[in-house]
């Protein structure tokens, strides 16, 4: 008699232990790290998930299954052949041609941040945040300029660039997997977005930061000496413009991203321990263990009080705002996704760009922020919280609202 009711009791506390191992996971992984604990976001994904899986909140098998194949395929593919391009020294070009457009201030604002924005569309915007920013400081430095508004406009460039097309980020790659949107369809209407988005950076860090409103040459341009490797720059450019052009014509966008990574790991040129180093495989863990997260959280059926919200378009792109920047955005795509049907199409538009613009709101908001607040710090410059506020918040405001107004006049 005793034993059944302990085992009453035990059955009573379960969903409680599960629900508070759901819940220390999400806060963990919006906080990017434990007090006292050498964890990460890759390491918590995996513990919470092992967690879950002892409580019996879901077998191994259906863990293993609630991982999306084609986001993880597609992802890995688009590291790879971005890890490609930065060893051909493909990234290091492009900077270089856009600095030789102008010396100006105003000339290197408008370069870098329409550079930034359409090379962030292409490819993964993280990926140029990491290239770009230690050249960016430099150069600042060299041209005897304030390095933060030109920081601030390459972490908001790759975040307002990427959400322009399917590959441009990875929650985009997640919209992309889930509804179906032809990579065409998504980009004829994101496009339009992401220009008006870069403009009016533009606009605000000009009037924000008056030194950067001079249309005046700085008296000595730095001549950057780029280690670019011309056959495997050549192939690597064949490559990805194939696989671009894939994406355009319909072609299935994971499949056509494995194809081309397929193919460039097949070179004399470079060993693949310097590619598969490059890729991120941290990430890749991160979003198995935010599938698997989501698939727990669905079974206590507590979303559904989200229902009210996202029904209305204002109140999807609110939401997605909101929890992008309490537990980032992956999670927040992944967390509401179960909640729109595939054939809406305008919803998970307006998915994509919550997510993705609502990144620019807060230092925390996208990994591109934090990447140039670490490398100001690293070379004595503050990128504070605050500065960053003053910036994104009127910025995040103003292109959310452009971009909604948008999405819904495209019906």
């Amino acid at each position: 008699m005793y034993l059944g009711i302990e085992f009453r009791a035990l059955a009573n506390w379960l969903p409680v232990a599960q629900a508070v191992v759901i819940g220390l996971t999400y806060v963990g992984l919006a906080l990017g790290s434990v007090p006292g604990l050498r964890m990460n976001r890759a390491t918590m994904a995996i513990a919470g998930t092992a967690a879950l899986i002892a409580l019996g909140t879901l077998s191994l098998q259906e863990a293993w299954q609630a991982i999306d194949p084609t986001t993880i395929v597609f992802l890995l593919s688009t590291m790879i052949v971005n890890a490609y391009l930065s060893y051909a020294g493909f990234f290091q070009l492009a900077l270089l041609y856009l600095i030789r457009l102008t010396s100006s201030p105003f000339g290197l604002l408008v370069a870098l941040t329409l550079g930034c924005g359409a090379l962030s569309a292409v490819f993964l915007n993280d990926t140029i945040a990491l290239v770009f920013t230690p050249l960016t400081v430099s150069l600042a430095q060299t041209l005897s300029l304030n390095p933060i508004p030109y920081l601030l406009a390459l972490a908001a460039a790759t975040n307002i660039g990427s959400v322009a097309t399917l590959n441009g980020n990875p929650q985009n790659i997640l919209v992309g997997s889930f509804s179906g949107i032809a990579y065409a369809e998504f980009a004829r209407v994101m496009i339009p977005i992401a220009l008006i988005g870069l403009l009016l950076q533009i606009g605000l860090l000009g009037w924000m930061y008056p030194e950067v409103r001079s249309l005046k040459p700085r008296p000595y341009v730095p001549t950057f000496r780029p280690r670019a490797y011309g056959p495997l720059l050549r192939k690597t450019l064949i490559v990805s413009s194939l696989m671009l052009a894939a994406f355009v014509v319909g072609l299935p966008l994971a499949e056509s991203a494995l194809v081309a990574a397929g193919v460039l790991l097949i070179t004399r040129r470079i060993k693949p321990q310097r590619v598969l180093q490059d890729v991120d495989w941290g990430l890749l863990v991160i979003f198995s263990g935010l599938f698997v997260l989501t698939r727990s959280l669905q079974s206590f059926n507590l979303l559904s009080g989200l229902l009210p919200w996202i029904a209305h378009p204002v109140g999807l792109v609110s939401m997605t705002t909101l929890l992008s920047n309490l537990i980032s955005n992956v999670p927040a795509v992944l967390l509401l996704q179960s909640l729109i049907d595939r054939g809406d199409t305008q919803s998970w538009l307006l998915l994509a760009v919550g997510s993705t613009l609502a990144g620019n709101l807060t230092l925390f908001g996208a990994v591109a922020n934090l990447i140039t607040a670490e490398a100001a710090a690293s070379q004595g410059f503050s990128l504070s919280f605050w500065t960053h506020l003053r910036f994104g918040l009127p910025l995040t405001l103003a292109t959310l609202a452009i971009a909604t107004a948008w999405v819904l006049w495209q019906g």
